[in-house]
């Protein structure tokens, strides 16, 4: 796979799953557009990926702020020349793990408001520029629990279950525009994201990794190998794809 010369925006860049395709984009020939709002953590990562060769850089970006992403995208733009794939990845879990009679007003407010009105607010601005050379990529990132219950997290579900549905909805209204949507559903991965929900309950280690047949957690090269699949040329019939990659756990 080839990405010379195309541009590439990622939000979330700056760990996990967007870091991992940040450097894996970068080794192809791609110039990385990453956006966090981890300021430390976004400088660093541009400054590990400067030093490997890529040509990158480091956007500082809250996703639930509207006018935020549109001067962070247009500014891209500026950058780079271009807007060519964008991965919509930023997102967080709840702070609380509760049935959904108790579940707090704070995580359901927070949660919806970057894994869902930030992927919408992302994508809108995205096709805007993508719509006019007719051409482009976005990926977005769901979940397993974009297809399927994960009790005790509603926002969570709620919010991945959206991105599917506007994953879905836009893949067909774009499709004869040269433009293509699509996303992943990764299974537990061994991110920061997940780490920080095995340290609020240990235990859910054991029990989870029981619900995985290949009898492992994904790692974020797992999830990265298939975006950058989606993203290149050679998958250039697949629109409105969301791809499962959880080990069979939802077969």
């Amino acid at each position: 796979m080839d990405f010379k010369g195309k541009t590439v925006f990622i939000t979330g860049g700056a760990s996990g799953i967007g870091k991992e395709c940040a450097k894996e984009f970068g080794h192809r020939g791609a110039n990385v557009a990453i956006a966090d709002w981890n300021k430390d953590n976004n400088l660093q990562t541009e400054k590990e990926l400067k030093a490997q060769g890529i040509k990158a850089k480091a956007y500082l970006l809250d996703v639930k702020i509207y006018e935020d992403v549109k001067s962070t995208i247009q500014q891209v733009v500026e950058d780079f020349g271009s807007l060519d794939i964008a991965l919509n990845n930023a997102g967080i879990g709840g702070k609380n793990s509760y049935k959904t009679a108790e579940h707090t007003l704070e995580d359901w407010d927070n949660i919806v408001a970057i894994n869902q009105t930030g992927v919408f607010y992302c994508m809108k601005e995205e096709l805007a520029i993508m719509d006019q050379k007719k051409s482009g990529v976005i990926i977005n990132i769901s979940s397993i629990a974009g297809l399927r219950a994960l009790p005790r997290q509603l926002a969570y579900v709620a919010s991945k279950h959206a991105v599917i549905g506007m994953t879905k909805t836009a893949a067909v209204e774009y499709a004869k525009t040269g433009i293509r949507i699509n996303a992943v559903c990764p299974v537990f991965t061994n991110t920061p994201l997940v780490e920080s929900m095995f340290e609020q309950k240990e235990e859910l280690r054991e029990v989870l990794i029981r619900t995985i047949p290949v009898g492992r957690y994904g790692e974020v090269s797992d999830i990265s190998n298939a975006i950058l699949w989606l993203a290149d040329e050679n998958s250039s019939f697949i629109t409105g794809l969301c791809l499962p990659i959880d080990g069979g756990q939802t077969a």
